[in-house]
Parts: C-alpha cells; sequence; structure tokens
C-alpha cells in the first residue's frame, strides 16, 4: 500500500508528540480513508506538504506571501501523487523560494520525522469547494549565499528574524512552528 510509509511516519511521529493526537489522529484516518489521498482529485481534502526554513545561521525564517491566500505562511503544496512528503517539501521549497541548496533536519530518533502536522481549511476559490489540506511539515536548513526568486504562487518572499516571530506570524499553526524551531535551534539539534 503507497500510504503506509506515511502511516508509519505518523505513528512514529506521534508516539514523539503526544499531545498533538488530536491532529495526527485526524490525518490517520484520513490518509487510512482514502487510497487517493495524495491526489488534489480527493475532494474533501488532500496530503499536502509544507517545508519551515530557517538560514544556514539559524538567525532567521522564510515565509511567501501566498498570491491566492493573500498571507504570509510557509512554503509548501500538493502532493500530487508523490507519498513522500519530505520530497514534496523540498520541491516546493525550491520552486517556490528559487534556491536549490537545503538541509532536512534530521528529527527524531531515525532522523526521518516530520517537524510539525497541521490539518486546516483551504477556503472555497472559483471553481474550487472548500477542503481540507492534511499537511506534513518538514525542516529545512537554507544553505548561505542563494538569491531568492519569487514565483508565480507568490506576492513575495522574506527572510525575518526570529525574535519578529509573534511579531509577523498570523495563527497558532504558524506561531507553533516557529516555537518549535526556536527550541530546537536552543538545544543545538540542528548542528
Amino acid at each position: 500500500m503507497h500510504r503506509k510509509p506515511l502511516l508509519d511516519l505518523l505513528e512514529r511521529y506521534l508516539a514523539g508528540h503526544p499531545d498533538e493526537r488530536m491532529a495526527v489522529d485526524h490525518v490517520i484516518q484520513f490518509v487510512r480513508a482514502n487510497p487517493d489521498c495524495f491526489h488534489r482529485s480527493c475532494i474533501d481534502g488532500h496530503v499536502t506538504a509544507s517545508a519551515w526554513i530557517v538560514s544556514h545561521d539559524h538567525e532567521r525564517f522564510l515565509l511567501t506571501h501566498h498570491a491566492k491566500l493573500g498571507r504570509w505562511l510557509q512554503l509548501g503544496g500538493h502532493a500530487d501523487g508523490d507519498p513522500d512528503t519530505s520530497a514534496v517539501a523540498l520541491r516546493e521549497a525550491r520552486e517556490e523560494s528559487g534556491m536549490a541548496e537545503f538541509r532536512l533536519a534530521p528529527l527524531g530518533p531515525d532522523g526521518a520525522l516530520p517537524f510539525d502536522i497541521d490539518v486546516h481549511l483551504i477556503p472555497a476559490r472559483g471553481d474550487e469547494p472548500a477542503h481540507l489540506h492534511h499537511d506534513v511539515r518538514h525542516l529545512l536548513v537554507a544553505a548561505p549565499g542563494q538569491a531568492l526568486l519569487v514565483s508565480s504562487e507568490s506576492h513575495d518572499l522574506a527572510w525575518f528574524p526570529r525574535a519578529r516571530a509573534e511579531e509577523v506570524l498570523e495563527g497558532e499553526s504558524l506561531l507553533r512552528m516557529a516555537r518549535k524551531a526556536d527550541r530546537l535551534i536552543r538545544e543545538g539539534a540542528l548542528g
């Protein structure tokens, strides 16, 4: 089953983050119930992957001003049939930032766990009905010296100092990722 690796990954993530049971259980049940969960054709929702990107010195985080949603968000997007969420997060980071070099932060005992799990509503737009994104998030560290290139999916890209997270970020989902990244940086977990 092409969904089994993600289900196993989510179970391992849950074991290390029992306080996130509600969101993780929601994604597990969704993936189990929907063989087409990695495709946009799954109308009620689908698996997406995104990247919380920190600078090489760990002092800044990168956000995109999303063209359709009109908000500053982490970079990411649709799996489009790919069940490997870390590969999807890396692909989306490259496509949406113009940068090519990233290091996936080694999280969890096996170094392969996601950074965060979130379920959020995407509002209806045009012919597309409202639906849920079951977002598997990964932490990436950008290599130094790379220029940003705004994609057609964004109005802008910007690095923000970690100290400004509370001021810049809207919503608990983004603030949670900033807090998690800060904790990992303080613990020296990013190298």
